[in-house]
């Protein structure tokens, strides 16, 4: 065979392979989320009036214009609180230093509103990073977004303020139009948050 011949055939392979490679691309699934829950778009949050812990009421607006990983939880909270709080803090930070955006923020709503004050859950958010924000208000008011959300939530039979609460330990992520979007259920590892989080905000 000539040489020319030979350019030819050669050319002829690379496009061959090359037509193939990107037809199996093609093909291939969109990555999936390894753990979260994906929901369909248009589960709005029901309309709720809390404070955050600045004070300030808000509303379900609050969630608009922002990606948010919310938790309930409270305070005095042993271990599972605290434990998921730093898990959401660490895959912001890795998120960050991946050049991620938008960030998410990190929503601690109490289920013990009786003990978590404005000024007390700000405080503790703080612990977790700069930009958390906590919510509380009315038991009345958490129980009727816990229940449309499906979170559950009982306090203990203790009296007085050595009282517990159990609640459910899932993390739920809010998108910029106020829509309860996935469910991430527990254990909780930061590099499930860091793989699943992209793909859910980039889905189209």
């Amino acid at each position: 065979m000539s040489p020319r011949n030979l350019f030819i055939a050669a050319v002829a392979v690379i496009a061959i392979v090359t037509g193939a490679w990107l037809s199996f691309k093609m093909a291939s699934p969109p990555a999936a989320p390894n753990v979260a829950t994906v929901l369909p778009p248009g589960n709005e949050l029901p309309e709720f009036s809390l404070l955050d812990h600045t004070g300030a009421a808000i509303g379900r607006e609050f969630f608009n214009g922002h990606w948010s990983l919310v938790f309930f939880g409270f305070t005095h909270c042993p271990d599972i609180c605290p434990m998921t709080m730093q898990v959401l803090s660490d895959t912001r930070k890795q998120l960050q230093a991946e050049g991620f955006e938008p960030l998410p923020r990190i929503v601690l709503v109490s289920v013990d509103p009786e003990r978590d004050t404005a000024e007390k859950l700000g405080q503790y958010v703080g612990y977790f990073g700069a930009d958390n924000v906590g919510i509380t208000g009315d038991l009345d008011a958490i129980r009727a977004l816990t229940g449309a959300l499906g979170v559950w939530f009982e306090k203990s039979s203790a009296e007085g303020d050595n009282y517990s609460v159990d609640h459910s330990a899932a993390v739920l992520l809010i998108n910029p139009d106020a829509e309860f979007r996935a469910l991430f259920g527990a254990p909780h590892k930061a590099e499930n948050f860091v793989h699943d989080l992209p793909i859910i905000v980039n889905r189209k």
